[in-house]
Order: C-alpha cells, then structure tokens, then sequence
C-alpha cells in the first residue's frame, strides 16, 4: 500500500541559501536579463495561479542550517533509490553510453550555429520534432512566438595608423551597420563609463573603445549591452567593446546589447582583449590610431519562431507537470555546443530514457526547449504567458544554460521547506556525486518569470570555471564537450526529473 505523503503548500519569501550564490551572478540575472527584455522585475508579483489543489498536511520543519524531514517522508524519497541507480547505470555503462554526446554532435554538425530566425535554427527544430515523434513522445507540438530579427553579415575592422593590422571583431546583437563604405575614425579607449563621461570632447566624433579591467562577468557585461548609447550620448560614432572573458586566445565574444531608446543608435561590436589591450598602449604612449570599421549588420521587422515541447504524460496526475528545458536557439558563431545545444539534448532526452525504461512517472515530465533566447528570453516569456494562465499545475521547471561539465548538483529557488526537500531528494545521487543544492537558482534564464512567480525552479550546478572562455565565441564548438560528463548530466537531470514527477509529495511554495 502506498502512503501518500504531501509537503505544505504556502507562499512565502524565498529562505537563505545553504549556499549562496556570488553576487555578481544575481546580479546579471536580475539587472541584466530582465533589461534586456524589457521587463519589469515586479511584473510577475501579481499572477494568480490555482494551487489549491495541492495543499496538505505534512510539514518539512526547516530553517538555514537544519532540516527536520518526518521519517515518513524521508521513507517516501529513499523508496526511489533503485529508480535512481538504474538510471544512472542506463546512462552510464549501459546501452545508452555515449549516446548523449553522439546526439548533440549530430545536432551541432548537421545544423551548425543555429541564430534566431534562421533556417538552420527552424530546421533544427523540425528534425528533433520528427526524432520526438520516432521516439513515441507525446503531445509533440510547436508554440509559436515573435522575436527580435536581427542579421550580421560582412564585416571587418582594420587599424590603418600607426600601422596597418586587420583586428578580429564581431558586431553585437542588435547594432545598426554603418555606411557601406564603413567609418574612419580615431579610437578613445576608456577603462570604465565614468572615464568617458568625464572626457566627453575627447569622445565626439570618435570610436569609443572600452577596455575595462576584468573582474566579472556582470561587471564586463554592462560595456557590453549599454556602451553603445553612452557613447553616443557624448558624440562617439560608434563603439567597440573589449570582449567578455577573463581569457583570450584573440578570440572576440558577442551577445545581445540595448539602445537607450531616446539617444540615436550607433554601430557596436566586441573586439579581442588583446585588440583593446594594444590601443590602450599606443593611447598611454600618446599616439593617435585610426579605425576603418565596416558591419553589415541588419535589423529586420520580427519574425515567428518557436518553441518545440514534447512529453510523457502523467500516469495519475497528468495535468501536474514537471518541465525540463533549455534553449534551442545559439549565436551566429560557434555551433553552440556549450550554449545551450547541450542543455537542450540532456532535457530532450529525459522523457526517451523514461520511455526506454519503461517509467512512466505519476506527473507529466515535459520537455521545452525554447527560442529566442540569445535575443533577450522571448521563448521563455512566450511560456509563461501562454502557461501561467491554463489549468496545469507546474510541480517544479528546470532548466540547463549554464554547460553541461561535470555536474555536481542543483541551484534552486524555492522556500525553507522546499529546500528541504530537495536536499533530501539530492541525497539520492551520492553515486553520481550531485548531491549539492545552492540557493537561489542560477543558470535557468528562460523560467525566470516562473521564479518570480513564486513556482519552485532549478537548474544544473556543472563544473564551468572555463564557461566564458568559450561562450557566444567562435569556440563554442563539440571540443568543448566531454563525453563522460554528458552522460552524467544526462543521467543526473532524467532521474531528477523522475523522482519530482512520481513521488507522492507536491513541492512547498
């Protein structure tokens, strides 16, 4: 006889972290994500959602450094170790070895760099809605969205004086182009905003090249998305942007950037550390260096894409869903292997292993890999606004952007007794070594308007020191990859996913 055992439902703040995330990564994901979509970051305090379904009567006693779970309860999670271990060895040292890199190398080789808007991002698409349907998923479909239309094209930069050199650039998201003939002008190199702003004659009609030094990624990040409309707010022609990385091998890294909508738009691209690096020193020696620059670069009206969900439904409870997910979508460089063709594979492929295995959980466990993402999340608001108001109930939404190294464990966002619970369940992956939970989540852009509203979320905690020497950058290729350790998260993220699906407890909130 099966006892069923639910968690308290309630609303609360979200607790302290058993361990917190850096400052600079919250950061990024509330300053930065949000701006970038235009997002108020209140937006989603006010969404009325139906849970009363789920409530019960079991508490999960807990506080910052002491969980109190009732055997009861702990009986109910332990009872899912076999589960666990069986797929792990599935995975691992069974017929399925191998298979997760096997699969993301046939997506990046076949299809390359996969750009919103583009047909190789729509054909991509296509071919694993097609491998879903050969797979005997369920519910396979597209939802279809708008998104930001934006093309590279040719584009060069060379230094003509005091020397000639072609530099290695590559434009930003977002950026107009110049004149077909490109812009001639003297560089202004600055090391930080207020440098500029204090030396506003020196920047007029000038290129304005930021070299800041490294310390962060949210700290590098706002040269990035606002250099362009502070330079032009002081007369710059266009901007350039040391690339953000704490390494480079002359390798520029793009991304998306935001024009301040009430100054003019001015042509922007990142250039290689060592570029900026070189121009400060001529600066510093007090010589004069002229820029050609050329970008191509294409705005065009917004265009419809989509996001590819497929599942296997709940046995019991299949309107309660459990998603796992990650974003389709990749810059125009690389074959975005890292970024997110591995979180996407490792998620497309936790509801087949379950089907293989013949696990067929209580909830739906449903896959969403999302687009658009690179252009500021509109897959993941597409989701929500579509989902938030149904009639489904989202027992937890995980999701995988953050590389798929060798994993260790799970950031989450939820309240004290949720995070309970997860430590629990977590305790069940000691074999694999990922049994760590940090607070709040990180690494989960596109479900962060259902952090926001208060629905438990997640995403993969992965070995990912060297993340940004490789992201949106021509290295984001299969070499990065590593075999083992996809296998790994694959194994992790599918029996998670099991485990919050079939047990009989509903995640507090």
């Amino acid at each position: 006889m099966i006892i069923k055992i639910f968690a308290i439902f309630c609303i609360t703040s979200y607790a302290k972290a058993i361990q917190p995330i850096s400052e600079e990564n919250e950061y990024f994901k509330i300053n930065f994500v949000y701006a970038i979509n235009d997002i108020n970051v209140n937006s989603t305090n006010s969404i009325s959602m139906d849970y009363s379904g789920l409530n019960s009567t079991t508490k999960i006693n807990s506080n910052e450094n002491d969980c109190k779970i009732s055997p009861e309860l702990s009986d109910e999670i332990n009872k899912y170790k076999s589960e666990v271990e069986k797929i792990i060895k599935y995975v691992l040292s069974g017929d399925f070895k191998g298979k997760t890199f096997d699969l993301l190398a046939e997506l990046t080789d076949t299809f390359g760099a996969r750009m919103t808007g583009s047909k190789e991002l729509e054909s991509s698409i296509e071919w694993l809605k097609k491998k879903s349907e050969e797979e005997n998923l369920e519910n396979v479909h597209s939802e279809y969205f708008k998104a930001p239309h934006w093309v590279r094209n040719n584009e060069s930069l060379y230094l003509v004086r005091p020397r000639r050199q072609k530099m290695s650039l590559l434009g930003l998201g977002s950026s107009v182009g110049t004149p077909n003939d490109g812009i001639w002008a003297e560089a202004f190199v600055v090391t930080n905003f207020q440098q500029l702003e204090d030396n506003p004659l020196k920047a007029k009609g000038k290129i304005v090249v930021y070299n800041p030094t490294w310390t962060s990624y949210s700290e590098m990040v706002k040269y990035r998305a606002h250099g362009a409309s502070k330079a032009a707010k002081v007369g710059a022609i266009a901007s350039l942007v040391s690339s953000v990385t704490p390494f480079s091998i002359y390798s520029p890294h793009t991304g998306w950037q935001m024009y301040d909508k009430t100054i003019h738009k001015i042509p922007t691209a990142s250039i290689t550390k060592e570029d900026a690096q070189m121009l400060q020193r001529f600066q510093d020696r007090g010589e004069t260096c002229i820029l050609h620059l050329h970008m191509g670069a294409q705005n065009f009206p917004e265009v419809t894409v989509r996001n590819l969900v497929s599942e296997v439904t709940g046995r019991d409870i299949p309107e309660e869903v459990v998603v796992v997910s990650g974003h389709l979508d990749s810059w125009d460089v690389g074959v975005g292997a890292m970024d997110d063709g591995g979180g996407s594979i490792i998620s497309w492929l936790a509801p087949v292993i379950l089907r293989k295995l013949e696990l067929k959980p209580r909830r739906t466990i449903r896959t969403v890999l999302f687009s658009g993402e690179e252009q500021g999340l509109h897959g993941g608001k597409a989701y929500f606004d579509l989902h938030s108001k149904s009639n489904e109930k989202f027992q937890i939404l995980l999701e995988s952007d953050s590389g798929t190294f060798n994993p260790f464990g799970l950031s989450f966002s939820g309240n004290n007794e949720a995070q309970c619970l997860m430590k629990e369940v977590l305790s069940l992956f000691d074999s694999l070594n990922t049994t760590k939970l940090v607070m709040p989540m990180e690494g989960g852009p596109d479900i962060i308007f259902w952090e926001k509203a208060g629905i438990p979320t997640g995403a993969l905690l992965n070995s990912n020191d060297d993340y940004f020497f490789y992201h949106h950058s021509e290295g984001d290729t299969m070499t990065v990859e590593d075999r083992e350790s996809l296998d790994k998260c694959t194994a992790f993220w599918t029996a998670l996913a099991y485990i919050l699906g079939e047990f009989n407890v509903t995640i507090p909130r």
